[in-house]
């Protein structure tokens, strides 16, 4: 695509030289006898007719018109003025038929595809695009005019703050829209709040870091020094950081949560110092609705340091009951018991796995260890059905007459 691009960037001059040759008088032009060299390379072209008209400066015949060759403004002949007012107006349409071209050709191609991003991209192309080749002429204007020394200079860089500004707008939308695509991934998430948050500071951090930079880069190539700049930055950044070391620390650490995504909201999770449900996710904080229904505050930092544990994640409830009985019931009450609690425990339907054990001599007592998983993570369930099966234990242990110690 690029090859082709130029190549259309070729032709357009070309078309324009030719438009210039057409209208100088036959004194302007060479006085050799040589006959043209026909050649079908086009650069090659191109390189010829600007060499010739180096010599040669562009006039549209205009420098033949007395009023227009003999009245000056700011040290130039009027002729200049409106050459090259003709110049820009050719170079502008210029650019609006290769954009035009360019996006018909990109067009089709797009349509191919079946994502919607490459047609976004194609929308935020449409004016760099005019804005780099209309610059591009102007920049080839520059050396088929007979501007001044002085005047080529303040043109020369007025042009590259244009360019300049070009690239930094199309940066800065197609920033905006990888992170508008990255958002609406997330949109159905239950956190959606901290996540707008989150994506508002993350998109104005990388705007204004595109911008600082394009401005150092735009000044260096003006010749301006930008080395007491970047040293001023880096003491005002330092100064920043240490003075806001807590608020960075927060806003890193909300980061990795959103990265991470260690738990989302309505989530039960367990940390050092702090249990509950998480109520809400912020940039400065995390809150939990403890089991004694207090709000509690901490701090994203803490969040993105510490070891959580997510109870609502787990696939199931791991329980272990532990039955001691009288140390003379028989052996055989014994296995009746281990029968009974297997039963009990293994029959209800919300039941993973169980396992039963006497596993040791406990006292004055005999220990028959019950491990118990049960299938979901709603607690209160899990409590009533735990409940449920213990009272099913008892009775069953009264029926058969077996007793605790």
């Amino acid at each position: 695509m690029r090859g082709r691009f130029e190549r259309l960037i070729c032709g357009v001059t070309i078309l324009l030289v030719a438009v210039a040759a057409g209208t100088r008088q036959a004194a302007a032009q060479t006085a050799t006898n040589k006959a043209p060299v026909i050649s079908t390379n086009a650069p090659s072209l191109l390189i010829k007719n600007l060499e010739r008209l180096e010599s040669h400066p562009l006039t549209f015949g205009l420098d033949q018109v007395p009023a227009l060759r003999d009245i000056t403004f700011l040290g130039e002949p009027l002729w200049k003025y409106v050459a090259s007012l003709i110049y820009i107006l050719l170079a502008f349409y210029a650019a609006k038929l290769i954009d035009f071209i360019a996006r018909v050709w990109l067009g089709k191609v797009t349509a191919r595809t079946e994502t919607k991003f490459d047609d976004l991209l194609l929308r935020l192309l449409q004016g760099p695009i005019k804005v780099v080749v209309f610059v591009l002429l102007l920049n080839i204007g520059l050396n088929i005019f007979d501007w001044s020394s002085t005047a080529r200079l303040y043109l020369s860089k007025g042009m590259i703050v244009v360019v300049a500004d070009s690239l930094t707008y199309l940066a800065v939308k197609v920033l905006g829209v990888l992170l508008q695509n990255w958002k609406r991934r997330h949109e159905q998430e239950v956190d959606r709040k901290f996540n707008d948050q989150l994506f508002s500071v993350i998109r104005v951090s990388l705007n204004t870091f595109l911008i600082v930079v394009a401005v150092l880069v735009t000044a260096q190539n003006l010749n301006i020094n930008i080395t007491a700049a970047i040293a001023s930055l880096s003491i005002g950044g330092l100064a920043v950081g240490l003075a806001a070391q807590d608020t960075l620390g927060n806003l890193f650490g909300a980061v990795a949560v959103f990265v991470d995504k260690p738990f989302r909201v309505g989530d039960q999770i367990k940390l050092e110092g702090a249990e509950g449900t998480v109520e809400a996710v912020g940039l400065r904080s995390t809150r939990l609705r403890n089991p004694e229904g207090q709000l509690v505050a901490i701090p994203s930092k803490t969040m993105g340091n510490a070891i959580i544990t997510n109870l609502t994640r787990r696939p199931h409830i791991k329980t272990v009951l532990n039955f001691s009985l009288a140390r003379t019931l028989p052996a055989v009450k014994v296995k009746r018991a281990i029968a009974l609690l297997e039963e009990v425990y293994r029959g209800h339907p919300m039941t993973q796995d169980v396992w039963v054990s006497f596993n040791q001599f406990s006292g004055a007592g005999l220990n028959i260890m019950v491990v118990y998983w049960w299938k979901g993570t709603d607690y209160q369930k899990y409590l009533s059905s735990i409940q449920e099966m213990n009272l099913a234990v008892k009775e069953r242990f009264d029926a058969e007459e077996i007793a605790f110690a």
